[in-house]
């Protein structure tokens, strides 16, 4: 079989054997489905079989009749999610089964949402490329392919019509030995310029090179194209061929000539490029225009039917234009290699598949479903983006650097059509004769629903600490990092021979998604670490379920399911890894050195007794060698390791007074061999021995240091970006147009591009939807405000009449909870933040119901600064009062309703008094110098709790009389 043309073939992996059959035409879907339905049934006997082998060990007992534990077995079975042998009905992408939906798991032909929506995205596909470019492509080949592939992305440039914006990390790459990254950071956009240079002294550049001096063309073109990557030069022969084959077939590159035809006629010099951006072809089945509806020239004047996303190019008067991320040309003007016939990208208005009882407000394909979609490998279609190695990487990054800059265009060009204002602010406008939303309100500049956005981290790392405040401290720590090597990751591969895993980042993100999974299960289900919160739960709470006098008690204390939260990171090489905290059961807490020992070890396993275990051990948990046999390693600094290598040993496993673990290091004379070193057990980093063994991968296991572990997983949000950008402007730039008033004009959208990097991991990652964050249970963050001051979310341009005379517009999520507490009286045992526990909100009626169902959720209370006055005294009150009805019986104390929020916390000895304070400064001011008096002062204010920072008292003087403070 052509390598080439596998899947053009339709050629699936057969089960059990690594060589290839061949699907006749006629019969092919009925055989997929027979297939798909075969691996169904048997990947459901494989999960049966294995279910009960871990229950029999679990059950198993020793002589003395105690439970052996699973972290004591010598066998263990191997993850492995099987071949890619399914294959979607709708759009024949290759998939796991484990990537079915999760409301297809009952059904013996499984559905894929990853690539089509189940059938809802129907795209055609892409063409074959042509016989020398896919000669071009092929791996492991000699001659041409042997330049072309590691220079892929220079000859694409040397074809391209647009640049690309964004700084490529050239210096990821030279750092550390390793697979090839293509690293971006900042704004991505691209650019066309003029159809001609301005003048003839400045050389042709990307699309100026279809049109002049194409006498001289193959050499202009590898004159203009530089890298600052590429190691051999280019080929000339290769620029020659790759000439002839676009001219003859992509549409854009024959628009373009025509164009240079024109010019070839001295007599017209004003001549325009247009390049349409309306298709008349429906979306859904056809993405191959003709070269009509690509472009269209303008001699002299411009027509007055011009679109406003059409491209206009000018012939040498314009400046550099930036083409938006909607033209259907948009990616194939940047990649004419991999779509060279010019074919049509993402366009608004690609309708979904119309499918029975389909009831979905969304009629459009998104551009984050387009590219998902198109970047799968399926049966029957061209895999020329597939092939492309390093270009592959580039076009994922661009894709998601599109879909991203597509969704914060929208955040900056629609600040106007939602501003927020307090409540009492806008009736406060309207006596003030303010009647138009333009003159009031607070403009969002990037919130907290865009994921990664400053506001978003502070949201994750306090639902985080709220799990935290919840269910304890973390008691496990795990870093789980993706093997590149995985069996089920080379499979994929195979299909195109080949192929190494940096080649392709989106089935790298794949499988580690499915691992994941499979590990969170082993973790939340199977008990590998011990009882978590949950599998108490479950276990003891189907004894009390029938039980008439099950106590409410035992209910309270089992009601929630798993505390497990994770987040996802991404290394400089692009592999993502996930950092697990894990909150275990009470009573598995704070366990003794020897049950530590039982979960964590960090020891190289007898090569004898368990050969396993030591091949794992070998392979994965190893650091170093670094120090005086390495000197040169990444981890070392200032000729120490940074990671504290090598440890000592240690004959038993110890907490040390920092609350730190000092695992068992026996000094037994296992070692394993390193780039020719020998490593014993002071090298080893701490791991499950069972988990590491299963899932193939460097997967660090610590015992939590308590909450540091928390902040730790949350890091980012404390050391900010990975650079800081400032942006310095002009008085007039910051000054108003009314009023001239200086404003801080901080764009939070600028210095979130300006900051941020992505590999072609993480772009597919984000492509796919992936989560990059996960928390259970759920956290309901919950609203509070002083009375009439909540905030209210309403359009621009609208009168403010009728925005506070909208139904319900007073009742807020706050406010309807002290409605819950007058109607039920079982409302009122709750606090604030207990109330989502056993009760929903729900946004749209706007009002709180009773739970229902297993699905559990925790509350947290909105952050409130120190300086926020009355409110954070409010949300203190909160966090103790039980069943308030009102404001007025939130300030209740004993009977008594206080003036302010303060003086009842003062009331409840929340707040303690400043006299300690006072004393302090009155004593040190018979002897301490001014300056000495200011820094106490300042001391006092940043690490004593101080309750009134403005107190009505006589300050106190120093030795010059003068008052202080």
């Amino acid at each position: 079989i052509d390598p080439d043309n596998i899947l053009q073939n339709n050629v699936v992996p057969e089960q059990g054997t690594s060589q290839l059959a061949t699907v006749e035409s006629n019969d092919s879907q009925s055989d997929i489905i027979r297939a798909a339905r075969k691996e169904a049934r048997r990947k459901r006997k494989e999960i049966l079989q294995l279910k009960r082998e871990r229950k029999r060990i679990r059950t198993e007992k020793d002589n003395n009749g105690c439970e052996v534990s699973n972290i004591a077995k010598d066998v263990t079975q191997v993850s492995n999610l099987g071949k890619p042998n399914c294959v979607c009905e709708f759009c024949n992408a290759i998939m796991w089964h484990g990537e079915r939906s999760t409301n297809t798991r009952n059904i013996t032909v499984p559905k894929f949402g990853l690539c089509c929506k189940e059938g809802k995205i129907k795209l055609p596909p892409l063409k074959q490329a042509l016989l020398y470019l896919r000669q071009l492509l092929r791996y492991n080949e000699r001659g041409e392919s042997s330049n072309f592939r590691p220079n892929i992305r220079l000859y694409n440039s040397m074809f391209a019509f647009t640049s690309m914006g964004g700084k490529v990390d050239y210096e990821i790459n030279k750092q550390t030995p390793g697979p090839y990254v293509f690293r971006l950071n900042g704004q991505n956009y691209h650019q066309i310029g003029t159809l001609l240079p301005k003048d003839d002294v400045m050389k042709p550049k990307f699309a100026q090179l279809h049109i002049h001096d194409t006498e001289n063309e193959v050499r202009n073109r590898i004159t203009a194209s530089t890298s600052m990557e590429s190691k051999t030069k280019p080929d000339e022969n290769i620029v020659i061929g790759l000439l002839e084959m676009l001219d003859e077939h992509n549409v854009l590159v024959k628009s373009f000539r025509m164009a240079r035809d024109r010019f070839e006629n001295r007599d017209i010099k004003d001549v325009r490029l247009r390049l349409i951006n309306k298709r008349s072809k429906d979306g859904r089945q056809y993405n191959l225009p003709s070269a009509s509806e690509v472009a269209a020239l303008i001699i002299g004047e411009q027509d007055g039917e011009n679109n406003e996303f059409d491209i206009i190019t000018e012939t040498k008067d314009r400046m550099l234009q930036r083409i938006l991320e909607l033209h259907p040309s948009y990616m194939s003007m940047q990649y004419p290699l991999l779509f060279p016939y010019g074919e049509d990208g993402f366009r608004p208005e690609i309708e979904y598949q119309k499918k029975r009882g389909d009831k979905g407000k969304r009629k459009y394909v998104t551009m984050l479903e387009f590219y998902a979609y198109r970047i799968q490998q399926c049966l029957n279609q061209a895999t020329t983006l597939q092939m492309s190695g390093r270009l592959f990487l580039q076009f994922l990054v661009d894709a998601a650097t599109c879909i991203e800059q597509w969704r914060l265009n929208w955040y900056r060009t629609n600040q106007g059509k939602l501003r927020t204002e307090l409540y009492r602010g806008l009736h406060d406008a309207i006596e003030n004769g303010d009647t138009r939303t333009e003159q009031v309100g607070q403009r969002i500049i990037l919130p907290s629903t865009y994921n990664g956005s400053p506001r978003n981290k502070q949201q994750n790392y306090q639902d985080a600490m709220a799990i935290c405040r919840w269910a304890g401290y973390p008691d496990l720590f795990i870093t789980f990092t993706c093997n590149p090597k995985w069996p089920e990751i080379q499979d994929m591969l195979d299909l195109i021979p080949g192929q190494k895993p940096e080649d392709r980042p989106d089935i790298v993100a794949r499988v580690f998604m499915l691992k994941l999974k499979e590990l969170m299960n082993d973790i939340k289900n199977e008990k590998c670490f011990g009882q978590t919160i949950a599998s108490k739960f479950t276990n003891q709470l189907q004894l009390y379920y029938c039980l008439d006098d099950c106590p409410k008690s035992f209910l309270l204390i089992f009601l929630y399911l798993h505390a497990v939260v994770y987040t996802i990171e991404f290394q400089k090489r692009g592999l993502p890894h996930a950092h697990i905290l894990v909150f275990l059961h009470p009573d598995d807490k704070d366990p003794s050195p020897s049950q530590i020992d039982k979960i964590i070890s960090a020891e190289i396993p007898d090569k004898n007794s368990d050969p396993d275990g030591y091949e794992a051990v070998q392979n994965y948990m190893i650091h170093g060698p670094c120090g005086q046999a390495h000197p040169k390693s990444p981890c070392m600094v200032d000729k120490s390791c940074a990671k504290h290598f090598p440890k000592s040993f240690c004959t038993e496993t110890t907490i040390d007074e920092d609350n730190y673990p000092v695992y068992r290091r026996r000094d037994d004379g296992n070692t394993v061999d390193k780039n020719g070193v020998k490593l014993d057990n002071r090298f080893v980093v701490p791991y499950n021995r069972n988990i590491l063994v299963k899932y193939q991968a460097h997967i660090n296991v610590e015992w939590c240091n308590r909450s540091r572990s928390i902040k730790y997983l949350f890091k980012y949000i404390h050391k900010g970006e990975d650079r800081t950008t400032v942006l310095i402007e002009t008085e007039e730039q910051q000054r108003e147009t009314r009023g001239g008033k200086l404003t801080n004009r901080d764009d939070e959208i600028k210095r979130y591009l300006d900051a941020r990097y992505i590999s072609g991991c993480e772009a597919a990652w984000r492509i796919f939807q992936f989560p990059l964050q996960y928390r259970e249970p759920a956290v309901e963050k919950l609203q509070f405000h002083l009375e009439n001051e909540h905030v209210v979310v309403f359009p621009d341009s609208m009168d403010l009449d009728k925005i506070i005379s909208r139904p319900n517009i007073e009742k807020t999520m706050f406010t309807e909870w002290m409605t819950a507490n007058q109607l039920h009286e079982e409302a009122r045992s709750l606090t604030y933040a207990q109330f989502p526990t056993k009760w929903t909100w729900h946004a749209k009626e706007k009002e709180w119901r009773k739970r229902r169902g297993g699905k559990k959720t925790i509350g947290r209370i909105y952050y409130a600064q120190p300086t926020s006055g009355e409110k954070y005294y409010l949300r203190m009150l909160l966090n103790t009062v039980k069943g308030c009805r009102s404001y007025e019986e939130i300030r209740t104390v004993d009977g008594v309703v206080h003036p302010t929020y303060k003086s009842a916390c003062y009331a409840l000895g929340l707040l303690n008094d400043d006299k300690e304070g006072d004393n302090c400064i009155k004593e040190a001011s018979h002897w301490a110098s001014a300056p000495q008096m200011r820094q106490l002062f300042c001391t006092i204010l940043l690490f004593c709790e101080v309750t009134d920072l403005i107190a009505n008292k006589e300050p106190p003087l120093g030795r010059d009389r003068t008052p202080i403070g």
